[in-house]
């Protein structure tokens, strides 16, 4: 097997000249301008809602994607995971390595909740394999969201070094702590952040996992069935923050 350079990237200019080709046209190389579109309905969608409408926007969305949502304060957030971690019947718990879990007020309760039977761990980058092996045997894997989509109830997730992709993949049950200030209309704002972030030269995350609710699938008779290829159940606790 023939290891590429990391940054290298091959047949690049055959490949963009085929294309080219196949379109029926020379290849154009500079000059390319981003259309100025006269009609960009994508951006009336929900436009103008507050935080607490589109909160609502979320709520009912979440009832067709068979979610859960919670409303929560921030002094009440620990007792509204506990609460269903417990309905889940979760002992196992792996959450991301995030700030967010200590600015919350959430590094004590998960460890006052040893003494009540259920064992919460943080993803360690450091051993991955075993925080894998962990996550796969989870009841419970819990993750914040980074960006909150109110029209398809979807949550955004930027995958990093301490912010494995299986937290919110192999355990039985996923739980996303949304913060209200996270919530967008829908699609466009979320792909316009991203596009952002990487104009101002920020590095971006080479995973962004766009969540809906539990696993489903309708590729049979196009008939749903929900927990098939990861979680079984999912809930949004969405939570006033500052």
């Amino acid at each position: 097997m023939v290891k590429v350079p990391k940054g290298m990237i091959e047949n690049r200019e055959a490949f963009l000249d085929t294309i080219a080709t196949q379109l029926g046209r020379k290849r154009r190389s500079k000059g390319v301008e981003r259309p100025n579109f006269h009609h960009q309905v994508q951006w009336d969608v929900l436009a103008g809602l507050s935080e607490n409408e589109l909160v609502d926007v979320l709520e009912e969305q979440c009832k067709s994607i068979h979610t859960k949502l919670i409303r929560t304060k921030e002094r009440d957030l620990a007792k509204a995971l506990f609460d269903v971690i417990d309905d889940y019947g979760g002992k196992s718990v792996i959450t991301w390595d995030d700030p967010r879990f200590g600015s919350f007020q959430l590094d004590e309760p998960f460890e006052a909740w040893k003494e009540r039977g259920i064992n919460v761990q943080k993803w360690n980058s450091s051993n991955g394999a075993e925080s894998l092996h962990f996550a796969e045997k989870a009841d419970v894997g819990i993750t914040f969201s980074d960006i909150t989509l109110a029209e398809s109830g979807t949550v955004v997730l930027f995958s990093d070094k301490g912010k494995g992709r299986s937290v919110s993949l192999l355990p039985a049950t996923y739980i996303a702590i949304v913060p209200k200030s996270t919530l967008v209309p829908r699609m466009s704002q979320a792909t316009r952040e991203i596009h952002n972030r990487v104009s101002g030269g920020e590095r971006v995350p080479s995973c962004v996992n766009f969540i809906t609710g539990p696993s489903n699938s309708a590729d049979i008779e196009m008939n749903l069935v929900v927990g098939v290829h990861g979680p079984i159940k999912a809930t949004y606790v969405v939570v006033e923050d500052r």
